[in-house]
């Protein structure tokens, strides 16, 4: 067998070989460099992405991002809860600002964003269930990367400030009413003041010229005469009672009888009572002991409570009014035979604007104010409920020690 003898090849026949020659070795290399910093540079994009949307996602407010062409290019997690309809991906800015127009409206912050204007707007939407909500809109452009102005909206749901504003604006203009009404009763006191002293002083005409009673033509004029003196001095009571209440309290604290108090009260609301069928039931320690207290402040607890409780029937229904002493402590009780308080609201009864009535008919402050009072006067105020079966509120103030 012959001897295979090795076959010397050159450094340039062996590059031909594999088709490699030294410069694009090094050409390779450089690709090879090239590849390794866009991988760096790929995962600081991925790392800088997901920070922004963090970022993005962390805004308690809605934000959305519309294209040139008004259309959601994208949004964040809060979106769905305010607009789950009209803020998904490729939506039209009609679909929320201006649903009844076909072209864009003057007034959309989207496109006076897409314009390069920044806005600010306001507006509400109703719920499928009638309530209106309330939104703060803020609308800047943002410029892409081709120089096209895009759209960056944040929503702010501002219902609970709103709401709170209004009700303010009601309380203010309760307020006013309350002072009209108590010059009002200034002014009607007077002239009842008058009626009575005149059918007084007929009465006593009456009695001291015994001939004109014997006129049958008269006769019947001091019976009338009672009644007008009656009827007018009730009136003048209840006048005296709202005049009472209406005014301002100083803050000062005396000694307080609090049976005269709710005197006061059940005066003013014994009308409201039988319009509505309401029944007033009390039962009253005669003897009860002196507190130490702001009575114009324990008017307000007490036409809280009661109107409370005559609201909170429909149709007849009782109302009954206890006062005890128990211990080193006047109790008064309010209870009602009407639909109670159900058991996942009765902690947040006494926080301001909390109420279950229906628009115009409570502020929600009244059980709020009455908490604050009750507290200054180191007292308690406590609550028993059951659902269609009537609430008890029990107030607990300390005696005045003697």
């Amino acid at each position: 067998m012959d001897e295979i003898k090795p076959t010397r090849i050159d450094e340039v026949s062996l590059d031909r070989l594999l088709g490699i020659e030294s410069s694009k070795i090094g050409y390779y290399a450089e690709v090879k460099q090239k590849i390794r910093e866009l991988e760096i540079a790929n995962a600081n994009l991925r790392s800088k992405k997901s920070e922004l949307q963090a970022v993005f996602d962390s805004i308690s407010d809605g934000v959305v991002i519309y294209n040139g062409l008004g259309r959601i290019q994208h949004r964040n997690h809060i979106c769905p809860r305010l607009f789950p309809e009209q803020t998904m991906p490729g939506k039209s800015c009609r679909e929320l600002f201006h649903p009844e127009q076909e072209l864009g409206a003057d007034h959309c912050p989207v496109e006076k964003a897409l314009r390069g204007e920044g806005t600010q707007i306001s507006f509400t939407k109703s719920s499928a269930g009638g309530e209106n909500r309330y939104f703060d809109v803020t609308a800047s452009p943002i410029v892409d990367a081709q120089g096209q102005n895009r759209a960056l909206v944040f929503l702010r749901d501002v219902t609970d400030r709103r709401v709170q504003e209004l009700q303010l604006v009601q309380a203010e203009k309760m307020s006013s009413i309350g002072l009209l009404a108590a010059g009002v009763a200034h002014e009607i006191n007077n002239p009842l003041t008058s009626v009575a002293g005149y059918a007084e002083a007929l009465l006593r005409r009456f009695r001291d010229q015994p001939g004109l009673a014997e006129n049958p033509d008269l006769e019947i004029f001091p019976e009338y005469l009672q009644v007008i003196m009656r009827e007018a001095y009730r009136c003048k009571g209840i006048i005296d009672s709202l005049l009472t209440f209406s005014r301002r309290s100083d803050g000062s604290v005396g000694l307080v009888n609090v049976n005269e108090v709710i005197d006061e009260v059940l005066d003013l609301v014994r009308n409201k009572a039988r319009q509505e069928q309401v029944g007033i039931e009390e039962e009253r320690c005669a003897r009860l002991p002196p507190i130490s207290a702001d009575a114009a402040a324990l008017r307000q607890v007490f036409m809280n409570l009661t109107m409370n409780a005559i609201q909170a029937i429909k149709g007849p229904g009782q109302v009954r009014v206890r006062t005890f002493a128990a211990g080193d402590e006047v109790v008064v009780e309010i209870s009602d035979s009407g639909c109670g308080i159900p058991p996942e609201h009765l902690d947040q009864i006494w926080d301001p604007f909390f109420t279950t009535k229906t628009v115009g008919n409570g502020l929600g402050l009244g059980l709020a104010i009455t908490y604050s009072i009750i507290e200054r006067h180191q007292g308690h105020i406590e609550v028993a409920s059951q659902v269609n079966k009537g609430c008890t509120f029990k107030v607990r103030l300390p005696i005045c020690p003697t």
